[in-house]
């Protein structure tokens, strides 16, 4: 018999703790949730107070008889799920069907999977929290009611499919309301003005900018205002009106919250918010290092606080004052403040031990584990070292009547930049510092050059500034960014081009059809509100069954209305120039759940598709086609010749179009520890492996 049995979500977290435990206890994973709502039906009582129909998830039937089984040889149960409204709700489950009493102390939450802290957290262990798991009900009720509601609709009158959804909606909306911001933008004309000076034995001119007439800025619009600038300061010395130097500090940023951490890997590493909701969730629940066995190197993933725990913060300031020395340590612990909505259940991300530095791992981990790991280490580390300094000058030149304008940054003490430069300062970091002149200095100009310019129209989102919109405009929580965008981009809403999310024809039917006919459910400050009301269902402020009730008749009556009301909408499908093999037609592209695909217009009497030909500019090593990338139906990429059946190349593996220089066989690209690079395709045989210059930056894998 078992003393205690401690129940995680995945197995690689319980590989993790049960190393730290010993053997008095056993841990095992449920795989995430055990039971949710039926997908065949609505699974809501509206009826009856919102009352939940939960059902074990399909598939599930084993696990769940395993730790049945477990539990009855277990003296006692733990159940220690992810320390959110999710994992409260996913141990509130298995509470049910263990029939363990709720209010006994069975659960068990920690930040981190540490020994010292698993220990800790054992040790006071407390009941489930039924405000957490009220909270999460909530919402999977609401968006459960919303979207199998609206999504019948949209099937009807737009397309079989189709999703709406209370988050994914409003990303929705503002992709395009942002679109359309950019279409009807209308670009103002503006001019610039520099005239590059220099003194005797300066060996560059220094650039100032005109600013205005008799030190009152000016606006230059037009090619004549321009002129009559230029014309000002023909054949004038500049002369040194002003010179202001000023020192300013630029503090640390803070340590990583969920929505900070994907905006920084997007920006940093290039990748996706999903890409990097995956490594991390791998850093948390533990990754192997060879002797050490599977360590967790990160804190919890999905949080909004920007807190440290006094213990780690301590930890960090001795390591900084020991690596870096005592002029790195600020004299006060450096302390932030997050935003006025942001959850404080959880630490900011940060590594578990600093001593595990990413040096260290950098030949066990996977290359995308390395680089979130060293990001997260050094964006916790420098938030806790002292500010950089920094002199600012601007020196103001006359000529005549006209003011010129030149500014320079020159760095001080580097403080945190020693070791990480957030996005967005890279640039400042380029600015120059200015030689020293005195007042009443004249210096002449080689050169005075005006420019055109326009106004230009607010960028396209991209993953990382839709996450920042997102937690800006209260939209969504830590653990719903990543999702809400890989749905919208796989319901075929909007698409990822170069980064940017762009619009799709249905992404704006869609969205006006919600704003006509369900403008709650797609305005940013009713979804905000929602999501506040939810956490006051959290902190035991609110009955979550009276907000839902709040919401649901209105809504109701919208839905009924639309059914009535919203005429069938026809989009037209873009139609390629691939011939249909089968019935001849023209075949169109369609969108899937892994992307785009060619679909023969007469279904259901023609069901044939195939998949949109991409060459990837290399030649078939067996024939000399083109090799073309493909998927398999769950999305797999693989390469082959586009002459297939005829030519049966295929790889799993990209080829490079290189010839091994060992054995003569084609040369595949793979992504290992340190980046990517090139290997023979016969690696029982040959094996030649061809790395990359060091210091290349690794290309992510698909």
């Amino acid at each position: 018999m078992t003393d205690t049995l401690v129940i995680v979500e995945s197995p690689a977290k319980a590989k993790t703790i049960g190393k730290y435990l010993g053997s008095k206890y056993k841990v095992i994973a449920s795989n995430g949730h055990v039971r949710d709502l039926p997908k065949s039906q609505l699974g809501v009582d509206v009826e009856n107070g919102f009352e939940p129909k939960y059902i074990t998830l399909r598939g599930r039937g084993e696990v769940m008889e395993k730790i049945k089984k477990e539990a009855k040889q277990a003296k006692k149960v733990l159940l220690a799920t992810d320390p959110d409204r999710e994992g409260e709700a996913i141990s509130w489950h298995l509470a049910n069907a263990l029939h363990i009493d709720p209010a006994a102390n069975c659960r068990v939450v920690f930040n981190e999977i540490t020994k010292s802290v698993l220990q800790a957290s054992i040790k006071k262990a407390r009941p489930i929290d039924e405000n957490l798991v009220d909270a999460q009900q909530a919402r999977r009720v609401l968006d459960r009611l919303v979207g199998y509601k609206i999504s019948p609709l949209l099937w009807a009158k737009v397309r079989k499919g189709l999703s709406a959804g209370r988050v994914q909606s409003v990303a929705t909306r503002m992709i395009c309301d942002r679109e359309l911001e950019i279409n009807d933008f209308i670009p103002d004309e503006y001019w610039t003005i520099i005239a590059y000076l220099r003194a005797p034995h300066m060996r560059k001119p220094i650039e100032a900018k005109f600013y205005g007439y008799n030190g009152r800025k000016t606006e230059v619009h037009t090619e004549d205002e321009a002129n009559v600038v230029l014309s000002k300061c023909e054949g004038k010395p500049f002369v040194v009106s002003d010179v202001k130097k000023t020192e300013k500090l630029r503090h640390a940023p803070a340590p990583f919250t969920t929505s900070s951490m994907l905006q920084e890997a997007s920006r940093k590493l290039g990748l996706t918010p999903k890409m990097t909701m995956s490594l991390a969730q791998q850093l948390y629940e533990g990754v192997e290092l060879d002797s050490k066995g599977s360590v967790a190197l990160i804190t919890y993933i999905r949080t909004d606080s920007v807190r440290v725990s006094s213990e780690a913060q301590s930890m960090a300031l001795d390591f900084i004052k020991d690596t870096y020395g005592e002029k790195y340590v600020p004299a006060r612990p450096n302390i932030y403040k997050g935003r006025s909505n942001a959850q404080d259940a959880h630490e900011a991300i940060r590594p578990t031990n600093l001593l595990i530095a990413p040096a260290m791992v950098k030949d066990v981990l996977k290359s995308g584990l390395y680089r979130l790991y060293k990001l997260i280490y050094e964006r916790f580390l420098a938030s806790q070292m002292t500010s950089a300094v920094y002199e600012t000058t601007q020196i103001t030149f006359d000529a005549g009547e006209s003011t010129f304008r030149s500014t320079g940054l020159r760095r001080l003490f580097d403080g945190y930049t020693r070791l990480y430069i957030e996005s967005g300062e890279d640039e400042e970091e380029k600015e120059a510092s200015l030689p020293e002149l005195e007042t009443g200095r004249e210096l002449t100009a080689d050169e005075i050059k005006p420019a055109q310019h326009f106004t230009q129209p607010p960028a396209r989102y991209t993953e990382a500034s839709l996450v920042k919109a997102l937690e800006e405009k209260g939209i969504g929580r830590p653990s719903t960014y990543s999702p809400t965008i890989s749905t919208i981009i796989d319901r075929g809403y909007v698409s990822r081009e170069k980064k940017q999310l762009i619009p799709t024809e249905l992404g704006f039917v869609v969205t006006q059809l919600m704003k006509d006919n369900f403008s709650d459910i797609v305005d940013i400050g009713f979804t905000a509100e929602m999501e506040e009301k939810l956490d006051e269902v959290e902190e035991g402020r609110k009955q979550w069954r009276a907000v839902i009730g709040e919401f649901y008749d209105p809504f109701e009556q919208s839905v009924e209305k639309a059914f009535k009301d919203v005429e069938q909408v026809k989009i037209a499908d873009e139609v390629s120039d691939v011939k249909c093999d089968k019935c001849g037609a023209m075949m169109v592209y369609k969108v899937g759940r892994f992307g785009r695909f060619l679909a023969c217009p007469n279904y259901p009497a023609c069901r044939n598709t195939k998949p949109i030909v991409e060459k990837i500019g290399v030649k078939c090593p067996e024939c000399g086609a083109d090799l073309i990338k493909l998927r398999t139906k769950k999305g797999r990429a693989f390469y082959g010749c586009e002459r297939h059946p005829d030519c049966g190349f295929i790889s799993w593996l990209k080829p490079t179009g290189d010839k091994c220089p060992k054995c003569g066989k084609y040369m595949v690209q793979k992504i290992g520890k340190n980046g990517s690079y090139k290997q023979c395709s016969d690696t029982e045989n040959c094996g030649y492996i061809s790395r990359p210059p060091v210091g290349r930056k690794p290309e992510e894998e698909e």
